[in-house]
């Protein structure tokens, strides 16, 4: 983007871990690796078929979805795609099945999708999802739950709103009070989870987007509390509990308002 390439074109491979051709795979396996006992193992794997409504169906062509060897099968069978674009001297990011070519034009875009589209559907026998696939502007397209900024001298990482909206709808489920569960086990459950999540985002670069974030949890949490407090006295003889002046205490216990409104 800082190049000036501030159109991308997104390719979607459509069921590609259920669509991979087992003799095209098997036969770039044998470029590389000699020894035969690997490649009927390899062989074996693909082929062990799968369990639907308690039967056992055979596997004609696809990786196991959720595999140990799948994502490093994924990555020899598309290598030849990274070659391709190489080749044509195009800038890339791809992880697993995920592909974002970056080009200067809408116009530029639309012709590397065709071709692009063109060479993994002869070539690598695969089919490319045409209603996902499209091109945009990066920072209105999602990749890997992230997105770009529109900064042309320097963009940045940020999160894509869907992120955001998944993220929040989880802790909304966490901080739900149906749930009967204390402030301690709700806020443990919470750092479990937010830890795990920001393992995986913290490269983002838009802080004030976690700023805006933490604001809301905090947000959540205080009407988990107010709520918790259930009537007027309760909420009154609390609020003094933690220093609050009694006239505002009772003015702010006995307000009328929701618990959200009131935070």
């Amino acid at each position: 983007m800082t190049d000036g390439l501030r159109f991308c074109v997104d390719i979607d491979l459509s069921k590609f871990f259920d669509r991979v051709n087992h003799d095209r795979l098997m036969s770039r396996l044998a470029l590389k690796v000699q020894d035969k006992r690997v490649l009927k193992l390899i062989r074996k794997y693909l082929e062990c078929g799968v369990i639907v409504d308690g039967l056992e169906e055979a596997t004609e062509e696809g990786t196991p979805q959720g595999g140990p060897l799948s994502p490093l099968l994924s990555n020899i069978v598309l290598d030849e795609l990274d070659k391709e674009l190489e080749k044509r001297a195009l800038k890339f990011v791809r992880y697993a099945d995920d592909c974002v070519v970056y080009v200067g034009s809408k116009r530029a875009g639309e012709r590397v999708k065709g071709s692009i589209t063109k060479f993994i559907t002869k070539r690598l026998r695969l089919k490319v999802n045409e209603a996902k696939s499209s091109v945009g502007r990066p920072w209105k397209s999602k990749y890997l739950g992230f997105s770009l900024t529109s900064t042309r001298a320097q963009p940045r990482i940020k999160l894509h709103w869907k992120t955001l909206d998944r993220l929040k709808a989880k802790i909304r489920e966490l901080t739900g009070r149906q749930r009967g569960r204390s402030l301690l086990s709700i806020i443990k459950e919470l750092n479990e989870y937010l830890r795990g999540w920001w393992g995986y985002f913290s490269v983002m670069e838009t802080p004030y987007q976690l700023a805006q974030l933490a604001g809301w949890i905090r947000r959540r949490l205080r009407s988990y509390i107010w709520k918790q407090w259930k009537n007027r006295r309760t909420r009154v003889g609390n609020l003094m509990k933690l220093g609050i002046y009694e006239e505002t205490a009772v003015k702010t216990g006995c307000a009328r308002k929701g618990a959200w409104r009131m935070f």
